[in-house]
């Protein structure tokens, strides 16, 4: 397993004598029950006088870890504070250099008609002999968000290549808004679709384009934005300027700003603003806060619950269970490539998800 992985690596670092050990997001693959047995090791190491360093974003680990902790902000160093002496709040204020909401505030959903529905759909992988996506069902209805769970590489992000048209599905059928999609073209399922993608350097933005043309990519054809096969550049800058200020992305100049000098966290609110200002029928969100401040996190989940709100559905897919757990109003558990367990996040705890996560459960048919 992959924290059998880990504990490998430590031993491995054990052995040539270290007496320090530095670890970078080393839970970011982990269930739950992994994560606590890699830290009872750590906690061993302690004991026997070695010194740890973790570097990681996810505050509950921090608290029930670490002994001090040190914050940075862009790139600066802010302070040292005792965890015993501090709180989750504090560390987030220090982080951010403002009071932050860390909890997500939302009304109960009110789901409405059935805007997405994937039937028996199974997508091939390309490293491996088999279905990376294997006879996955599912339905996401207006005014909810839906939530795919689980660990890395279990077909979440082949899940999401077949419903945006980035890659072909083998079987199984994709209905949105009452029309199959299961071929249709890119564009044709952007009409009522918008997809915040995983990686956004690689998926989401032209990183040497400006600010201004990243934020028409998908719409630079349409008649608002072109007369006669030429930009209207005015146009453009125009609508580029209004997405910068309602959704506060900051750059050092404005919509000329060359988008790979800009900062992650502004990257990602460009194409947030970018792809919840196409108004859709479905949000496809994939690890919409991945590598972000608790700033920024708080800023992305206020607008995908907003999205919820206004009567959007929202499919989100995340490695991380404080935000499945906080945002979503239905949670499926995807293992190896097959839907494994549907859960109510007001009724099921992070260690059950863990299980289902780490294959030890499967619903309807389970494993003690």
């Amino acid at each position: 397993s992959v924290s059998q992985k880990q504990t490998v690596e430590i031993v491995k670092v054990l052995y040539r004598g270290a007496d320090t050990l530095i670890l970078d997001e080393p839970t970011a693959v982990l269930t739950p029950q992994e994560t606590e047995k890699l830290f009872n090791v750590l906690r061993n190491m302690r004991a026997d006088g070695k010194a740890i360093v973790i570097i990681t974003h996810k505050l509950h680990e921090v608290m029930s870890l670490s002994d001090k902790v040190a914050v940075l902000r862009k790139g600066q160093y802010i302070g040292t504070v005792n965890t015993s002496e501090t709180t989750k709040q504090e560390l987030s204020n220090m982080m951010v250099g403002r009071p932050v909401q860390l909890e997500v505030t939302k009304d109960e959903a009110k789901p409405a008609g059935e805007v997405l529905k994937v039937d028996h759909l199974c997508v091939h992988s390309h490293v491996q002999k088999r279905n990376a996506v294997n006879d996955v069902s599912f339905t996401v209805r207006a005014g909810e968000i839906v939530c795919i769970a689980g660990i890395d590489g279990n077909g979440q992000t082949e899940l999401v290549y077949g419903l945006t048209g980035l890659d072909k599905p083998s079987s199984g059928t994709i209905t949105l808004c009452g029309k199959d999609i299961s071929h249709a073209s890119i564009r044709h399922r952007g009409e009522h679709m918008s997809h915040i993608p995983e990686d956004r350097h690689k998926h989401g933005l032209v990183l040497d384009y400006s600010l201004e043309n990243n934020m028409v990519l998908q719409r630079y054809w349409q008649p608002e934005f072109q007369k006669g096969g030429f930009i209207r550049s005015e146009k453009v800058r125009e609508y580029s300027d209004k997405l910068i200020a309602q959704y506060d992305v900051r750059s050092g100049q404005g919509s000329a700003t060359i988008v790979r000098s800009m900062s992650g966290g502004n990257q990602q609110k460009a194409i947030i603003a970018r792809e919840i200002d196409k108004d859709p029928k479905l949000l496809v969100a994939v690890q919409p806060t991945r590598g972000l401040d608790v700033g920024a996190i708080e800023y992305i989940h206020s607008q995908i619950v907003a999205e919820r709100d206004k009567g959007k559905a929202v499919l989100l897919v995340s490695l991380e269970l404080d935000e499945v757990m906080n945002l979503s109003d239905r949670i499926l558990v995807m293992y190896e490539g097959e839907i494994v367990g549907e859960f109510d996040p007001k009724t099921t705890t992070v260690q059950e998800l863990g299980l289902y996560m780490a294959g030890a459960r499967k619903q309807g048919k389970e494993n003690n």
